[in-house]
């Protein structure tokens, strides 16, 4: 059994996260950062990993689109930010 290792979410755009992505699913990623930057207000990455408990590296991969977010980070995220951050299904 061969395991498929997921692509970055940067990697579906050549500017991220100022370009929109090719890749739907990229793109929720994008928004989500988008929505995740607009959030944080210009706290450092310190300030916002006190505010929500998320450490601060993880927050940095997330924002530089290293990796994916997972289901609690953004459920913590949107709790301690007080905002829903993952973009609605506007299918």
């Amino acid at each position: 059994m061969t395991s498929r290792a997921r692509p970055e979410p940067r990697a579906a755009t050549s500017s991220w996260p100022q370009e929109i992505c090719r890749d739907p699913v990229s793109e929720r990623a994008r928004l989500f950062v988008l929505n995740l930057r607009r959030a944080l207000a210009g706290a450092t990455l310190r300030e916002a990993a006190a505010a929500t408990g998320v450490d601060h590296t993880t927050l940095s991969r997330i924002l530089d689109g290293h990796v994916w977010p997972d289901g609690y980070t953004v459920a913590r995220l949107e709790v301690r930010l007080e905002r829903s951050l993952w973009p609605a299904w506007t299918g």
